[in-house]
This record gives C-alpha cells, structure tokens and sequence, in this order.
C-alpha cells in the first residue's frame, strides 16, 4: 500500500514511470502495468487500486483436476504406477489439440500432496511409488 500511494503521490506531481521505479527501486514496466490495469476515469487512485488486488486475490480458482474426466485419466494412470512427469507427458501427446485434458505433473504433485489434504492421493495411495 506504502509504495501504491507514493506511485499516486508521484504521478500527480507529474512524475514519469521511469523515475517512480526509479524511486521504488522497481522495474518501470512493473509501474506501467500496475498504473494502467488499476485506473479509475483515466486516474490512478491507490486505495482502489489495493482493493482491486484483494478482490483478485480472493477469488475462488477453480482447480484442473476437479475435472471428472481428466481426473479419472490421472487416477488411471497413477494407479497403473506412473509418475506425475509421465502422466502429463502422455496426456500431451494424446491430446495435443485439447488443452482441457493435459495438466502438468505440478498440477498433479499439487493434488496429491497440497490441495485439500492431497485429495487425489486418497484415490491412489496404494499405488504410488
């Protein structure tokens, strides 16, 4: 917030992006992107522009593997002991022109050990490696 509200303070004195980033110690394309994707009426405004990253912040993500098809193919696979690398190689190769079937092995370590207390490792916990 300390450094959106020096961005405010220096655009309206006139200020470049170049030397608020300067200022900031920050790269000045990261300046122009956040005045430009946080303006209100062509104006720079940052309490708003903090309340706008809250709000796209929270929103709920939905999750790739909550897919019931791409999930079974994953289960499938992990159950017949393939890694998260060769699932996602495989699922790449057989559906190179649908994106909605291939996820990559991150994605799947993120179901198994981090999401919702590994929610896909209770489907294949006996057959992982």
């Amino acid at each position: 917030m300390r450094e959106r509200e020096e961005i405010g303070f220096q655009l309206a004195r006139g200020h470049g992006v170049r030397r608020i980033a300067a200022a900031l110690g920050r790269a000045p394309s990261t300046i122009s992107r956040e005045v430009t994707s946080n303006q209100v009426a062509g104006r720079y405004v940052p309490s708003l522009a903090q309340e706008q990253t809250w709000a796209r912040a929270r929103r709920p993500r939905a999750r790739k593997l909550d897919g019931l098809a791409l999930r079974e193919q994953v289960t499938v696979m992990l159950t017949d002991r393939f890694s998260p690398e060769q699932v996602a190689g495989r699922l790449k190769v057989e559906h190179t022109e649908n994106l909605e079937i291939q996820v990559s092995h991150e994605t799947i370590y993120q179901a198994l050990y981090v999401q919702g207390r590994g929610s896909l490792r209770l489907e294949v916990a006996t057959a992982l490696r």
